[in-house]
């Protein structure tokens, strides 16, 4: 049991909930069919596990130079081994479960992933680090609603932006010792002022695509939200240390997550 614990904590499971979780709204909202709709959490769930497992089996050296003791591949908890074993199955399941729901969206579903296993392998180091979350994120409303046709153009640029933002905002509270041990993706050459400019400005950016497309009242009260809270966000932030812009613009991302599905939802009413 302790082994599969540890297996559970190196696949990142917050965001693999969370990102399956987005996955099964927006199913939902643009109609998909029940059993579609389960497929399609599953597949983003196993494809978000694999993306977990991959990083942390790339990071080892960095965990451990860093004498990270929340990474179980670092502490010994479990072997590299069964993480790779572990990465392989997901891998399979991810790519069966993807097509199972329709060629046309699996595909989509598949490069995303691929994409984001990109960041881990590459990307990350480099400028271009930001590019493989506006991809991935932009294509999974196209994965939710089956395929690039059947979701609004909107819905795939409001994503792409929602995952630029996500990727500044999660960087935001490990800069300093990720730049201890060499990783130089764009939000580390912002710095942390940057990344939380660059952070609120996406996912601003996201509630104005989502406000303008949508044109309903609570998309309207969405943007009227995020227009008030990242200034008064970053000021407190100033006032009260960095954390608490962090938490500002993880709650304009959820604000942003929401009005995605709901606005999503319209188009199949």
């Amino acid at each position: 049991m302790a082994a599969l614990r540890a297996l559970v904590r190196a696949s990142h499971p917050g965001p693999a909930v969370l990102v399956s979780t987005v996955g099964v709204l927006l199913a939902v909202a643009f109609g998909r069919s029940p059993a579609d709709t389960v497929l399609i959490g599953l597949a983003v769930f196993a494809g978000q596990l694999s993306i977990g497992w991959h990083n942390d089996h790339l990071d080892i050296d960095r965990d451990l130079a860093a004498a990270r003791t929340d990474k179980p591949l670092a502490t010994g908890e479990i072997s590299v081994d069964a993480v790779r074993w572990a990465t392989a199955v997901s891998v399979l399941t991810c790519v069966a479960l993807s097509l199972l729901t329709g060629v046309a969206g699996g595909v989509l579903h598949i490069a995303a992933v691929a994409s984001a296993w990109s960041y881990n392998q590459f990307f990350k180091h480099t400028p271009l680090s930001v590019a493989p979350f506006v991809f991935s994120f932009g294509l999974l409303p196209a994965f939710a609603a089956g395929g690039p046709t059947e979701a609004p153009w909107w819905t795939l640029v409001a994503g792409g932006l929602l995952g630029g933002g996500a990727h500044f905002a999660n960087v935001l509270p490990d800069l300093a010792s990720d730049a201890a041990t060499g990783v130089r993706g764009l939000p580390h050459r912002f710095g942390r002022v940057g990344s939380e400019l660059a952070a609120s400005a996406m996912l601003l950016a996201t509630a104005v695509v989502l406000a303008l497309a949508i044109g309903r009242w609570f998309a309207l009260a969405g943007l009227a939200v995020a227009v008030v809270g990242i200034p008064l966000g970053l000021w407190l932030g100033r006032v009260h240390g960095g954390r608490m812009v962090f938490r500002t613009v993880m709650a304009l991302a959820l604000v942003d997550v929401v009005l995605l599905v709901a606005g999503s939802a319209t188009v199949s009413a």
